[in-house]
């Protein structure tokens, strides 16, 4: 079988599926909803279960992906390559692997490429300063100034369904609490303007980016530090307040599996107004409460704090956030 005949078998079983490689979600009608391709909790992805419409396509709606079962699949097992969601694939249907399909391991294979990958794709960019995804934030109304969690990388692969292109993409490096390399997030560039490519997905993440992000300062012992979804939201934040520390965990599924650092004392959930944004605070924030961190829900006047930096200027951003970001009195 190759990949469209799998992704037609797996259609029929779209509901199995769903409940093996997307636990975390639930049920709704026609519908599987969960957070993400990733599986995690949320309601912004939609896999059709039924007709009308084909069964096991899915979209997410904060990020604009969109995808088959075989995606979930290749998504959900880490596999690098399609490939290997192939084997995956037949192990679920039961169907015969092909002679001399060698084993695959999901938590140590693929995940090593994907890790690689990432770490290449960083190697090879190069700092933001005076390029087009400077451009880009600029044109967002966002200060670029210090940010080496930032790079641009001047032709970027990108691959889908219907082509593979190169554009211009600015290059976030997502790392963990230790500030370990854990993979990136692509954000690919229209070539002449400082916009987003007009193309099918045009941000993507690679290699392990749960619980962790994209990091703008380093919080020390005691200190505060912001969170929030898009790497331009936090950045509108960062642009109004520049010496306060702050994450992007790069989409509201994703906030709410965020695992802020242990030694700091107060983290402010910066959410985006929206149904997602609202249910990706309340996981976060009973994680803080759990271990020991004071957590503060801080939403802005329109969509996301970007909007909010456009509209009212940074003066507006810096004085949402100000009473909660402010050093602690001694004790």
């Amino acid at each position: 079988m190759n990949a469209t005949e799998l992704s037609q078998a797996l259609s029929s079983h779209a509901e199995a599926v769903c409940r093996h490689y997307l636990p975390n979600g639930r049920k709704n009608g026609r519908y599987w909803v969960c957070g993400n391709v990733q599986g995690a909790p949320g309601k912004s992805m939609h896999v059709r279960l039924a007709p009308p419409g084909t069964p096991g396509k899915w979209t997410d709606e904060a990020t604009g992906e969109h995808g088959d079962l075989l995606d979930i699949i290749k998504s959900t097992t880490r596999a690098a390559e399609l490939r290997d969601a192939m084997v995956e694939a037949r192990r679920f249907l039961a169907l015969p692997l092909r002679p001399g399909t060698p084993a695959y391991s999901a938590d140590s294979d693929a995940q090593t490429r994907n890790t690689f990958a990432a770490r290449r794709i960083w190697q090879q960019s190069r700092a933001i300063q005076d390029s087009h995804a400077e451009a880009y934030l600029r044109k967002r109304g966002i200060a670029v100034q210090d940010v080496p969690s930032l790079r641009f990388h001047p032709s970027l692969l990108h691959r889908n369904d219907r082509f593979f292109r190169r554009w211009p993409a600015m290059v976030a490096a997502v790392l963990d609490n230790a500030g370990t390399l854990k993979g990136i997030h692509r954000t690919w560039l229209d070539p002449e303007r400082p916009l987003r490519a007009a193309i099918p997905d045009p941000r993507k993440a690679l290699g392990s980016i749960h619980n962790h992000g994209v990091r703008f300062g380093a919080p020390g012992a005691g200190a505060t530090l912001v969170a929030g979804e898009g790497i331009e939201t936090v950045l509108s934040i960062v642009t109004a307040l520049p010496d306060v520390p702050a994450v992007a965990a790069l989409s509201a599924a994703h906030l709410g599996g965020f695992h802020p650092p242990a030694h700091i004392a107060r983290l402010v959930i910066a959410r985006d107004a929206d149904q997602d944004g609202g249910d990706a605070a309340l996981p976060l924030k009973r994680y803080c409460t759990r271990n020991d961190i004071e957590a503060i829900v801080v939403e802005p006047r329109l969509g996301d704090f970007n909007d909010d930096l456009r509209e009212y200027g940074p003066d507006a951003v810096a004085q949402a956030f100000t009473p909660h970001t402010c050093e602690r009195p001694p004790a």
